[in-house]
């Protein structure tokens, strides 16, 4: 699983879709729907929230609405119950990490969509984040690329 804290623009095609369903089974497992994934790693932030449901449901949002500028059919009737919120603070070490997590992932998997996004100095994050001071978070699992 893998909630991006990256701007959904940034994926490629499979990326999205990807995006979707893991966020979509991150809001069933928030909600106690599920008995897997429950601890993981990726949750960390939305469980660490006042409100995980209402934050999960934020972060569906906006990958629906990239959904929908790129003419993709995805049901926002998914999406749970959200309102106004502050958004979540992210580090500048995070975004970067994901950001050169995300350009490998694209160099194997769609170099045409990598050549559309790979001279992007610093990407934008996700909208329901706000970028702070800081390194990889803590509870991102670090892989050697």
């Amino acid at each position: 699983m893998r909630l991006w804290s990256l701007h959904p623009k940034y994926l490629d095609p499979k990326g999205l879709v990807a995006l979707w369903r893991e966020a979509l089974l991150a809001q069933k497992v928030l909600a106690g729907l599920t008995r897997g994934y429950r601890h993981h790693p990726q949750l960390i932030r939305f469980q660490q929230s006042r409100e995980p449901g209402a934050y999960v449901a934020a972060y569906l949002m906006a990958v629906q609405a990239e959904a929908t500028r790129r003419g993709y059919g995805f049901d926002a009737g998914k999406i749970g119950p959200t309102r106004i919120l502050e958004p979540l603070a992210v580090t500048a070490g995070q975004i970067a990490y994901e950001w050169g997590h995300l350009l490998a992932k694209l160099e194997v998997r769609s170099p045409a969509w990598l050549a559309g996004v790979g001279e992007i100095g610093y990407p934008e994050p996700h909208p329901l984040f706000r970028v702070v001071d800081g390194g990889i978070a803590e509870w991102e699992v670090v892989t050697a690329r």
